[in-house]
């Protein structure tokens, strides 16, 4: 069953003609049937056309077979985020020829792009998804629905959450038997502001974390869940993220603590605590890596704390706001970008350029990528800007835009 291709992908490998692998063993009609599983052959001839291309046939379809396996475990530890085992079965299936000629070369194509987005490299995600749209009638029913949560993914990736949440919406869980992709669809939701509807497949991807016994995915939907509850008046959503720090410690995972520390930070930072706001995004920074997006958004709730409470003076907030500048160019971060100029503006008393560069570049490039966080806080500050200034007919437009949200 598994010979034909074998032979074909070791005899094309050798650079041997079919005649030249077949010479006195058999004719090149039968190599061409053999290759093509279209006739019976005895062991005999297999093992000397094995010889012939140095290989041990039984080994090679063990191989073979075994492909199927290591891609499932390969999928279930990128979902567990088992980042060893994840490294250690990529590097395995990299150095598997046979995988280019199996029945699941598809799912290994998505299973790579799923690879490259856990490591943030959506260039090399989308070469690969570029690839597979050309040939998308060809996948399985469950392949399509792999692909379909891919290119979620990778729409999160690229901030463009309407997409993300209309692909992730598509999925068959019938087929598709991960529901991982609920959470997905939860942190889309959150970053749009549709609150309701995170929660709601935050906690259905929080069941299926549970029970899979993955605690650091759990910590993840329980973090995400937390964060659409919004009340002053109760110390519940503070304990409860003090005690995710807790099971983050417990769990040795920096990077989710790090993640927890932000959203406290914000928690204060909401209920105009700048004191303890500006203590947990600064512990949230000393977790993450420096050159990366993650340490920019702490870095602007940091200054924002900062200015917002009058905690530290000017000049110093500048000097940090220039070097989130920086970063943000370096790293391509165009959203960053105009954050960070906007604070710049904002901490050199510019009113007027503040609020000239959030009507031009900045707004049109929040409601580009969809954060309804960012959207809504500036058309307040616009419209209060415009009011104060007499600005009557932009006034009205902000308001206009401010009801229709």
């Amino acid at each position: 069953m598994y010979e034909g291709k074998i032979i074909k992908f070791y005899r094309e490998k050798n650079k041997l003609t079919q005649e030249q692998l077949g010479r006195d063993i058999c004719s090149i009609t039968h190599i061409s049937k053999i290759e093509c599983n279209q006739t019976t052959y005895n062991n005999e001839i297999i093992t000397l056309l094995s010889k012939r291309l140095g290989i041990n046939m039984d080994l090679e379809i063990k191989k073979f077979i075994n492909i199927k396996h290591r891609l499932s475990q390969w999928h279930d530890s990128i979902i567990m985020q088992l980042e060893e085992e994840v490294e250690q079965i990529n590097s395995e299936l990299e150095c598997e020829e046979l995988v280019n000629i199996s029945d699941y070369t598809h799912l290994y194509q998505l299973l790579r792009s799923r690879y490259f987005l856990s490591h943030n490299n959506t260039f090399e995600a989308f070469k690969i998804i570029k690839k597979i749209r050309k040939i998308e009638h060809e996948l399985t029913d469950y392949e399509s629905n792999l692909f379909k949560h891919v290119l979620g993914i990778y729409y999160l990736a690229k901030q463009d959450y309407i997409n993300a949440i209309q692909t992730l919406k598509l999925i068959q869980n019938e087929i598709y038997n991960n529901q991982e992709y609920y959470y997905h669809m939860a942190r889309a939701y959150h970053t749009l502001q549709s609150p309701v509807l995170a929660y709601y497949f935050s906690e259905k991807s929080h069941q299926f974390f549970k029970a899979l016994n993955n605690y650091l995915r759990v910590i993840d939907a329980e973090m995400l869940m937390i964060i659409q509850v919004k009340d002053n008046d109760n110390d519940e959503i503070i304990n409860r993220f003090k005690n995710l720090i807790k099971s983050c410690d417990l769990c040795h995972a920096p990077e989710r603590k790090a993640k927890v520390l932000h959203h406290l930070a914000f928690e204060y930072y909401r209920r105009k605590n700048y004191d303890q706001a500006i203590l947990y995004f600064k512990e949230s920074m000393s977790l993450k890596i420096q050159e990366s997006p993650a340490y920019l958004l702490s870095l602007e709730g940091f200054i924002r704390s900062s200015f917002d409470g009058e905690l530290i003076a000017s000049d110093n907030l500048i000097r940090l706001a220039e070097d989130g500048l920086i970063i943000a160019i370096r790293i391509n971060q165009l959203l960053y970008i105009h954050l960070f100029k906007l604070i710049l503006y904002l901490l050199r008393s510019k009113e007027k350029e503040y609020h000239q560069y959030l009507a031009n570049k900045a707004l049109p490039t929040f409601v580009k990528f969809g954060v309804a966080f960012l959207i809504q806080r500036s058309k307040k500050e616009l419209f209060n800007y415009y009011s104060r200034m007499n600005f009557q007919e932009k006034a009205l437009e902000m308001a206009k835009l401010l009801f229709d949200t």
